[in-house]
């Protein structure tokens, strides 16, 4: 039998690890500059090796939105120079990490530098609905390691390789799609991660068959039917409750 004192120190060791906070995620070095004007595009990634993510010409409520996965219709408030100035930033980490975590390492820089603060409403709004249609999944099921790596990458127009991809991250690409008009909400009951194909065209105005890109076409599904026909997934329109977020307070930084 082990002591009563070893016990009740044990204990006291248990409450203590048990209440710890968890640690901050923080970039260890970034660079935050203004971009030059007139600079054309703009873009946001990781590098491989999962330490390092870059941010060329881009606004802050799109570097906001990015990180939290939301829509442009989940996200109100704040200066309009949210929009209207465009940041260089370039953020390193002490070690390798997923893409969850450099996504919260990069919002904890936005609250720490841009002194960025929010809050959440939860709205009732239209919706598509993301659920797995009666022919079933279509997917190639990934229990490989975390790589680091983008999950979904454009191939060619109206192509893409999903390579472990989850279901909310697949929810915010599709949030992204031209066309799409409404925040796509989970509801797959799916808890894993997912190797696929897909192939749609694009709903973009104006394009036409004198203006595509080399080796595209008019002729291919919507993303409505491609989702059900290559991935057996499905969107269905409805409402349903959405988090808003509403930025209370930002302010430039301190560049350098």
């Amino acid at each position: 039998m082990i002591p009563r004192r070893s016990c009740l120190f044990g204990a006291a060791i248990g409450l203590m690890v048990y209440g710890q906070k968890p640690e901050r995620l923080e970039f260890e070095v970034a660079s935050i500059k203004l971009a030059k004007p007139g600079g054309r595009g703009g873009g946001i990634r990781p590098l491989a090796g999962g330490q390092t993510y870059v941010a060329e010409n881009v606004p802050v409520r799109l570097i906001f939105r990015l990180m939290s996965r939301l829509t442009p219709q989940q996200v109100t408030g704040g200066p309009s120079w949210l929009d209207d100035e465009r940041y260089d930033i370039t953020a390193k980490a002490a070690r390798p990490s997923n893409i969850d975590e450099l996504h919260e390492m990069f919002l904890n820089l936005l609250a720490d530098q841009f002194k960025l603060q929010f809050h959440k409403e939860k709205k009732e709004l239209p919706v598509y609905a993301l659920s797995v249609d009666k022919s079933g999944v279509k997917m190639k099921l990934n229990e490989t390691e975390q790589d680091f790596k983008i999950p979904i990458t454009p191939t060619g127009f109206g192509n893409i390789t999903g390579v472990r991809v989850d279901m909310k991250y697949m929810c915010f690409f599709l949030s992204q799609t031209p066309g799409m008009d409404r925040p796509v909400i989970d509801k797959t009951g799916l808890d894993k991660v997912y190797d696929f194909a897909l192939h749609w065209t694009p709903d973009l105005p104006g394009i036409s068959k004198e203006n595509l890109p080399p080796g595209a076409d008019l002729d291919g599904p919507s993303i409505f039917d491609a989702l059900k026909q290559q991935l057996g997934l499905k969107l269905d329109a409805q409402k349903g409750p959405v988090e808003v977020y509403v930025i209370d307070h930002a302010e430039r930084p301190a560049t350098n």
